[in-house]
């Protein structure tokens, strides 16, 4: 009798096992998540979507969010309710295991206005998640499964200019504007401006500025700024710099401009190069008459046998009122006579 009954005890821890081993089953191990984008622009859209890895009839799944970065738009698979910076979504097949689901989404969209770059990041995290016919009941998934994105604006390439009005003349100070900018640049913690040149053999140019202390920089010697680079970037940039070129010699000379990354062994963000010819300067002396400076031209000779228009004028004759003079006075005197 005690043996019956020790088989009985047996058999109904056994079940007892089998039972508790049917609700809670293996970590769903092929659960993932992933993102439409790595990278997003403000007023763009991303979509994360969680997959299961097997058909789920019910589940309960938390998608944590940046708030600052992104809003709330939908979710598909199940109701979703959103508290700011978490979206919970609930889902449960009412129809008995016939409507089972293999994934879900949530939809956020990237805040406008955004000028910077923002790394960020979802995390995601489950429970309550059952087989379709709520047979098996699965581990909840408390350590967050994380999935990294990065939201920026569409950054545009710098534009540098080296501009002058004028003629170059050798080794004569010339005022010239450089200037750098963006609709939108890339933010750098330690960008520099540097220039290198090319010269006529023997010949050298000088690009002078001077900064807030009144010191002077050649940049094509030294660069511009401080040697470990200056902050760049952000929403219409428009730096310009008034700056003096001396060209030695006379022939053309070529000067490249360069914004480098000084956080990334001077990698060129932007570059352009300019083209310039240094002349000999023009001698003018003001008693002489030369073909660049005169307007005047010289009278047009007549033919011989021609006879011109109009003779040009040279002034009043002082003989004719005198010669009037003399003959109202011989008229005068002719008639008196005739009268005696």
């Amino acid at each position: 009798m005690k043996k019956i009954i020790n088989i009985i005890i047996a058999i109904a821890i056994i079940s007892l096992l089998i039972l508790t081993g049917s609700s809670y089953a293996d970590a769903l191990n092929s659960f993932d998540i992933e993102t439409s984008k790595t990278t997003v622009r403000p007023g763009e859209e991303v979509t994360v979507t969680v997959r299961f890895g097997q058909q789920l009839g019910a589940y309960t799944i938390n998608v944590a969010y940046d708030d600052n970065i992104f809003e709330y738009v939908r979710a598909e698979g199940g109701t979703a309710n959103d508290t700011t910076d978490k979206v919970i979504v609930v889902y449960h097949d009412t129809t008995g295991g016939t409507n089972p689901r293999e994934n879900m989404t949530v939809t956020f969209r990237a805040k406008a206005g955004i000028t910077t770059s923002n790394p960020t990041e979802f995390t995601v995290t489950a429970e309550g998640m059952a087989n379709p016919d709520a047979s098996i009941n699965y581990d909840d998934i408390t350590t967050p499964i994380v999935k990294n994105v990065t939201v920026e604006p569409e950054y545009i390439n710098y534009t540098l200019k080296l501009e002058h009005t004028g003629n170059i003349v050798k080794g004569k100070e010339i005022p010239m504007t450089l200037s750098y900018t963006s609709p939108m640049g890339h933010y750098y913690e330690h960008a520099r401006l540097v220039a290198e040149a090319t010269t006529p053999a023997g010949a050298t140019v000088k690009l002078l500025a001077t900064d807030k202390a009144r010191l002077e920089h050649d940049i094509i010697e030294s660069g511009w700024g401080d040697a470990q680079g200056f902050k760049i970037g952000g929403k219409d940039v428009a730096q310009v710099l008034q700056v003096r070129g001396i060209f030695s010699e006379v022939g053309n000379y070529s000067i490249t401009l360069k914004l480098i990354d000084r956080d990334n062994s001077d990698t060129v963000i932007s570059q352009e190069t300019f083209q310039f010819t240094a002349q000999e300067e023009t001698q003018t002396n003001p008693g002489v008459t030369t073909p660049e400076n005169n307007q005047t031209t010289k009278p047009t000779e007549t033919s011989k046998n021609e006879t011109p228009n109009t003779l040009p004028k040279t002034g009043e004759n002082i003989y004719i009122p005198i010669i009037i003079v003399i003959v109202g006075l011989i008229s005068c005197y002719v008639i008196y006579t005739k009268k005696k």
